[in-house]
């Protein structure tokens, strides 16, 4: 299997290399990623520059790994389309923080896997909320890669996985979810920079009441939560998914 790995929180970003390092075990691995952080910017394309990319020392022994001046999504698209066409999983990640309900529509991470699957291969964007979890993300990665390559879960996915903050021994298990109707940036305070007054949009989850079955719902329970994102897109397979698929993951 071959894999391409890419991020919003830049080439260099701890949670890249680990996810790349872990990977590599197992796995041919590419990474094409911003040649800095590119967070909350969605699924931005460079329309009105040329990208320029640039061939950075391997991460690991056997990892290719290219920093590209622009977005998680310049970043697929330039990879499947020119550098390197024959990938069979793209996967975004590892995210410093969380990416759940609404936000996944403004999130780097999941933007650069949309457009692995958009072009017609498995995909899946992991987030954890603290560093120390990254390991365990890129294991959890790791399993769902070999589950793909030997047809234990069908290729047409795109999942969006986050890890709550604790440790291994403490998680209560996986939960298959879907998006909860809530956002962490929708707080807006004033602000005064420079001499002018202007507002900031805080990164602040306001209390609510998620809904049981949603993401943050299972995420506030100790579960890693896996969304389907694939479910969302009209028109495309929507295989089904069921917990017996990832009951194995831990």
């Amino acid at each position: 299997m071959k894999i391409l790995i890419t991020n919003d929180d830049g080439i260099l970003a701890e949670g890249l290399r680990i996810l790349a390092e872990t990977l590599s075990q197992s796995a041919e691995v590419v990474v094409v990623a911003p040649d800095r952080e590119r967070s909350a910017i969605g699924t931005a394309v460079t329309l009105r520059r040329s990208l320029k990319v640039r061939c950075d020392p391997p991460m690991a022994d056997g990892i290719t790994t290219y920093a590209v001046n622009g977005t998680p999504t310049d970043c697929v698209i330039l990879a499947l389309g020119r550098i390197v066409p024959n990938i069979d999983l793209v996967i975004s990640g590892i995210n410093l923080g969380q990416n759940l309900g609404d936000d996944v529509l403004i999130s780097g991470t999941v933007a650069g896997a949309l457009q692995g699957y958009l072009r017609n291969r498995p995909a899946m964007a992991i987030s954890v909320t603290a560093a120390e979890h990254y390991p365990q993300a890129a294991s959890v990665a790791a399993r769902l890669a070999g589950k793909i390559a030997n047809h234990s879960l069908p290729r047409a996915i795109f999942l969006n996985i986050n890890l709550p903050d604790l440790p291994q021994d403490e998680i209560n298990g996986i939960s298959l979810t879907r998006l909860a109707n809530s956002s962490h940036i929708d707080t807006v305070t004033k602000s005064y920079e420079d001499g002018q007054s202007g507002y900031r949009l805080v990164r602040q989850r306001t209390a609510n009441h998620a809904a049981p079955g949603t993401d943050i719902w299972a995420i506030e329970r100790g579960y890693i939560s896996i969304s389907p994102l694939h479910n969302l897109l009209l028109g495309r397979t929507q295989p089904a998914l069921s917990d017996h698929h990832f009951t194995d993951l831990l």
